[in-house]
C-alpha cells in the first residue's frame, strides 16, 4: 500500500499527489478544479481550525459570517482591488433553469437575467465593509474585530489539491480602529499569531517579513507574511495578514466620531489562511512512506493494532488494548483501536504509515503474557517493546518529543537550504543547483523585481524582519540596498 508511492527523488510532484490521494485527505471532483476534501484530511482541517479559532478568540475576535455573493458595483469601488481579482472571478448572471423549447434539456432561462451581477467571493473586504458602514458610528464602536470561516472562489487554471483549487476554504479575519498604529499593531498581531500557529502546531518553521510593493495584497499599503520552505526547495506561502489603511474605509464612505466629535475614515486590516496549510503540512514533513503528522494536529495520535490468531488470544489481548486506550484518552490523548477483522495486523501497519499516526502500539498474546506492548513511531519509524506500567508516560512523553523532532528536522533542512549571495551569477547558480532560500541584496525597484522574475522564475517571497539589516549593494545593478530579502522558487 505505502510502498507504491512515487519516491520524493523519482518526481517529487507526482509524489505528492499520490499522497494526498492515497492517504484518503482528498480528491478531484466531478468540477473542474474543485477538489473533494475526504474525512481524513477534513479531520486534520479540524484540528487546524480548533486551535486557530482558539487563538483567534484569545486575541479578542469573534466569528461571524458574510454572504457568498457580492454586487459586482462593489467591486469596482476600489481601485487596485478590483484590478488584483478580476481575472479570477466566477460571476452569477442569471438566477432561474428552464427546460428547453425542443427538449433538449435544461438550459437558462433569457427572461431570468440579473439586473446588477454577483460576484462568487474571491474575498470578502468589500462585502463586508459595506456592512461595516452600518456597525461603526463612533469610537465606541471601535475596535472591530470580525473573523469568518468561509469558502472562496478563485477561478484557477493549474489546479493542484490543498495548494491550488478553484474553490478553496479558509478563515478571513477583517478588522476596524481608531488609529493607523492600531490598525498596523493588529495586523502584526496576527502575523504572529499564524507563525505561533505553524511552529508550535504544524511544526514548521517560517520567515516572516513583508511583501515587496508588487506582491502586496490588491488594496493593501502593507502585506506580512510567513513564508515557509518545502522539502523541494520550494517555498510556499503559509500566511498573510494585510494592513489596509482607510483605503476600503473611504471607498466604502465608513467614518466615526472621534472622542472630540471630529469625524474620519477608519483604519483596517484583513488576514486569512487557507486550506493551503494541508499541502504544507504533507510536504515539510512526509517522506517516501506516507504521511508524517505532528502529534499536535494528528486526528489519531496513537493507534492500537491487536495481533491475534484464535478467539481465545483476541479476548486476552482486547481487554489490554480496551484498558490502555481508557488510560491514554484519561490523559487527553487522541486514540483509535482498530480491532477490525477484515484487515490483516501487516495491512493496518502499512495503512497507518501511509497516514502519519504519530505512534502505533502492537499488542500480541506474548505481549499480554510478558506485560509489554511494542510501540513504534512514525518519525524516526523506530520500535521498542514498552512495559504496561510505562507505557502511558512513555506515550505521554513521546507526544513532545516527536512534535519537537519534525520541527527541528524542518529547521535543520531549511539552515542547510538557505544561501546568501553577493552576485547574480553566484544567485543563478544556486537557484539552478541548490534551490532553496536566497539571500541577496535587492535595490528596491519593481523594474530589478520582474528582471529577475522573468529570468529566473524566482520570486522575492519577503522582506525578512528579523534579523540585523545590514546595507550593501543589490545583486543585479549595483545600486544601494537597504538590506537583504528572501528570494525562492515558490508554489
Amino acid at each position: 500500500m505505502a510502498k507504491k508511492l512515487t519516491t520524493r527523488e523519482e518526481d517529487y510532484s507526482k509524489w505528492y499527489n499520490e499522497l494526498v490521494i492515497k492517504a484518503d485527505l482528498a480528491e478531484n471532483s466531478a468540477v473542474r478544479g474543485c477538489m473533494v476534501i475526504k474525512p481524513y484530511g477534513y479531520a486534520i482541517w479540524e484540528r487546524m481550525q480548533a486551535e486557530l479559532d482558539r487563538m483567534f478568540k484569545e486575541t479578542g475576535h469573534q466569528n461571524a459570517y458574510f454572504p457568498l455573493f457580492i454586487p459586482k458595483s462593489y467591486f469596482s469601488k476600489e481601485a487596485s482591488h478590483v484590478d488584483g481579482f478580476a481575472k479570477e472571478c466566477a460571476v452569477v448572471t442569471h438566477y432561474r433553469l428552464k427546460n428547453a423549447e425542443d427538449g433538449s434539456g435544461i438550459v437558462v432561462d433569457p427572461d431570468a437575467k440579473l439586473e446588477e451581477e454577483l460576484i462568487v467571493r474571491p474575498t470578502s473586504e468589500t462585502i463586508i465593509w459595506d456592512t461595516y458602514r452600518k456597525w461603526i458610528q463612533s469610537y465606541r464602536d471601535l475596535p472591530l474585530l470580525i473573523n469568518q470561516w468561509a469558502n472562496v472562489v478563485r477561478w484557477e487554471m493549474r489546479t493542484r489539491l490543498f495548494l491550488r483549487t478553484a474553490e478553496f476554504l479558509w478563515q478571513e479575519g477583517h478588522t476596524a480602529h481608531a488609529t493607523k498604529e492600531e490598525a498596523i499593531a493588529e495586523a502584526e498581531q496576527m502575523m504572529n499569531v499564524y507563525s505561533d500557529f505553524a511552529e508550535n502546531y504544524m511544526a514548521i518553521p517560517v520567515v516572516k517579513g513583508t511583501k515587496t510593493e508588487s506582491e502586496r495584497f490588491a488594496g493593501a499599503l502593507e502585506t506580512y507574511c510567513i513564508e515557509a520552505l518545502m522539502q523541494d526547495g520550494k517555498a510556499l506561502q503559509a500566511g498573510t495578514s494585510h494592513f489596509l489603511g482607510q483605503n476600503f474605509a473611504k471607498a466604502f464612505d465608513v467614518k466615526f466620531a472621534a472622542k472630540d466629535g471630529a469625524l474620519d475614515y477608519v483604519w483596517a486590516t484583513s488576514w486569512g489562511v487557507s486550506t493551503r496549510l494541508m499541502g504544507a503540512l504533507v510536504m515539510t514533513h512526509s517522506d517516501d512512506n506516507g504521511l508524517v503528522l505532528p502529534p499536535n494536529l494528528a486526528p489519531d495520535q496513537v493507534v492500537i493494532v491487536p495481533i491475534y490468531r484464535k478467539d481465545e488470544e483476541f479476548e486476552a489481548v482486547n481487554e489490554v488494548a480496551l484498558e490502555l486506550m481508557k488510560k491514554l484518552r484519561s490523559q487527553g490523548i487522541r486514540v483509535k483501536y482498530d480491532n477490525r477483522d477484515t484487515q490483516k495486523p501487516g495491512w493496518k501497519f502499512n495503512e497507518y504509515e501511509l497516514k502519519g499516526v504519530p505512534v502505533r502500539i502492537a499488542i500480541g498474546p506474548r505481549d499480554v503474557e510478558k506485560g509489554t506492548v511494542e510501540l513504534a513511531r512514525r518519525d524516526t519509524l523506530t520500535k521498542e517493546f514498552i512495559s504496561n506500567e510505562d507505557v502511558v508516560e512513555k506515550v505521554k512523553s513521546l507526544m513532545d518529543e516527536i512534535q519537537k523532532n519534525l520541527f527541528d528536522k524542518a529547521v535543520a533542512y531549511r539552515t542547510e537550504n538557505t544561501t546568501e549571495v553577493s552576485s547574480y551569477g553566484e544567485f543563478k547558480e544556486v537557484l539552478e543547483t541548490k534551490g532553496g532560500f536566497i539571500l541577496a541584496h535587492w535595490d528596491g525597484t519593481i523594474e530589478t523585481e520582474e528582471k529577475i522574475k522573468n529570468e529566473t522564475k524566482a520570486t522575492i517571497r519577503c522582506i525578512p524582519l528579523d534579523g540585523e539589516k545590514v546595507a550593501g549593494t543589490c545583486m543585479v545593478t549595483g545600486k544601494p540596498s537597504t538590506g537583504k530579502v528572501l528570494f525562492a522558487k515558490a508554489y
